[in-house]
């Protein structure tokens, strides 16, 4: 690994230990703002194949479904964007700053969403105005993840990182367990006729009632420590992207980030858990409501373990956890979901019908198993990226490869895998994507990335 020419710590202040109970209330307030960005972020894709009959035309079932997701995948293709923006802010102004503002930007393109016009009432301006909009979300969040990631690592002590970051690791998974359950009520509530008419706006308008509660709780948070004694001494990065990726020991460090770890953890990410529920709705033919609780009961009893790797992380190294879940994820997809088809009752001479004898049980451990091989390789990752570079450009440099291999390689699983699918027949086409980028990130981790755990910011 190469060595960063920015000094990663500042002053007695920066060294000084946090203390323990307000590390609580940063981890709290932080995670509350995130988990509803990625709740906002995640209805979308909840939702595909609803948004798909009211913003596309009619008749092109698959077509429609392709199109949403892609305008899905756009919102993550955007991502690098707002990482770089927002970066910039958060490595200038402060961290606090900058995910306020991705907060409220998040808030109020969720919320427009919601009230939407469709492609029967306006035409082609309904799917333009999605794509608006889901190119705003996509730009917020860019900005949020790293902004929240930053703050809650540079309040952490020296040892801990890996346990204290991991709980922010575990609001993106909130944020779709609590997107599938606000969804189901909502759809158990009004009937289903009723909720493919009208009823999947509900979601998205609640989200403004979510933000703008978020908002004032982070609004009491102090800037980083860290953060606060770097601008004191005036060592802040006058130009953290030119810092970034002109300097040719940070721009190495980003681009073996990208390539080492963060295209396989996304590809990971986005299989076990997005990729997973298109698949059993519309490979499997499971029902809509079942396919959602299928997934929210996997996400949910699989959550814990995103602590579980990130505590491991501290004692036994970030990069042997994360490479080992983007291997073991490759070689166990294809056999995984052969057993989701054979458990699902699918009928291979009836593909179209809604299998009748599916072992929900077993659906779930299947689904569990992915989710699990997204703990390891997701829980341990924040504090991987904030440790690989330093204080001056931490904001930019970490979060310019999360949102890249996240929001093109991960985002584009599901439209890819898709894709894939509908051109060859073969519904086991989709996994090869992820495959291939997993086993890339694994061969580059393991051998040109030197693990940062241990890095000492308190002394």
């Amino acid at each position: 690994m190469a060595t960063s020419t920015l000094n990663p710590a500042f002053g007695k202040a920066a060294n000084a230990p946090v203390e323990k109970s307000k590390i609580w209330k940063v981890i709290a307030a932080s995670s509350a703002g995130t988990l509803i960005e990625w709740y906002d972020f995640y209805i979308f894709g909840s939702l595909a194949t609803i948004i798909a009959a009211h913003f596309f035309p009619k008749g092109h079932e698959t077509a429609a479904l392709l199109s949403t997701l892609a305008t899905f995948a756009t919102g993550f293709v955007v991502r690098p964007f707002g990482a770089l923006v927002f970066g910039r802010i958060g490595d200038v102004v402060g961290r606090k700053y900058a995910f306020m503002v991705t907060l409220l930007i998040m808030g109020l393109a969720t919320t427009a969403i919601g009230l939407l016009p469709t492609y029967e009432q306006v035409g082609i301006l309904a799917p333009i105005l999605l794509l608006l909009l889901r190119l705003m979300q996509g730009l917020a969040l860019g900005g949020e993840y790293g902004g929240a990631a930053t703050y809650v690592a540079e309040h952490s002590p020296d040892g801990k990182r890996g346990y204290y970051t991991s709980y922010i690791q575990t609001t993106a998974t909130l944020g779709l367990f609590v997107s599938l359950g606000v969804i189901l009520m909502t759809r158990l509530g009004l009937g289903e006729d009723p909720f493919k008419e009208w009823g999947w706006r509900i979601p998205f308008l609640l989200s403004v009632v979510l933000v703008i509660a978020s908002y004032f709780i982070r609004r009491k948070m102090d800037e980083s420590p860290v953060f606060t004694q770097m601008k004191a001494e005036g060592k802040a990065s006058k130009s953290p992207l030119k810092d970034s990726f002109v300097n040719p020991a940070n721009r190495r460090l980003v681009i073996l980030a990208l390539f080492g770890a963060t295209a396989g953890q996304g590809v990971v990410w986005y299989t076990g858990q997005f990729y997973a529920l298109y698949y059993l709705q519309t490979v499997l033919k499971i029902e809509f409501v079942q396919a959602n609780k299928i997934i929210a009961t996997a996400l949910l009893l699989a959550t814990p373990f995103f602590v579980v790797f990130g505590a491991l992380s501290d004692k036994i190294g970030r990069k042997k956890i994360i490479m080992a879940g983007c291997l073991i994820a490759s070689v166990c997809y294809i056999p995984i979901y052969k057993a989701m088809e054979y458990y699902s009752g699918w009928d291979a001479a009836n593909p179209m019908a809604t299998p009748l004898n599916s072992n929900v049980p077993m659906l779930v451990f299947l689904i569990w198993i992915q989710v699990i091989f997204v703990t390891m390789v997701y829980g341990p990752i924040a504090a991987f990226l904030v440790e690989l570079f330093p204080t001056q450009i931490r904001y930019t440099s970490m979060s310019l490869p999360y949102h890249i291999g996240n929001g093109v390689f991960g985002g584009l699983v599901p439209f890819i895998g898709t894709a894939l699918v509908a051109a060859t027949g073969n519904h086991f086409a989709g996994l090869m994507y992820p495959m291939t980028i997993a086993i890339m990130t694994f061969v580059i981790g393991m051998l040109f990335i030197k693990d940062p755990t241990g890095v000492q910011w308190h002394k």
